[in-house]
């Protein structure tokens, strides 16, 4: 059983959250994060693996819409690609400003 002490599930430095499908990247105190959605999936033994993920650069104001805070997105076919792009994506977004 997870002690709730532990520390938070990061990836590069920038913490991650997961509910369901989606996957949330970064911090929503700075200004980008990354959204992830796991939109197909196949079996691998007794695994479901991510097939198509949704990636997404968003702006954290709580001020606009839903979809008026998406900057970039794309589509990856693995997890790990949609991982990788999206580190990218958000470190370079944050080093811009």
């Amino acid at each position: 059983m997870a002690d709730s002490k532990s520390l938070p599930l990061t990836y590069k430095g920038r913490p991650i959250r997961r509910k369901d499908n989606l996957i949330y990247y970064g911090s929503m105190s700075e200004k980008y994060i990354i959204m992830l959605q796991i939109l197909d999936t196949r079996k691998l033994q007794d695994l479901d693996l991510a097939t198509r993920v949704s990636v997404q650069l968003q702006l954290t104001s709580p001020d606009l819409k839903s979809r008026d805070r998406v900057v970039r997105k794309s589509e990856k076919n693995s997890l790990y690609s949609a991982m990788d792009l999206g580190a990218v994506w958000l470190t370079r977004a944050l080093n811009a400003d």
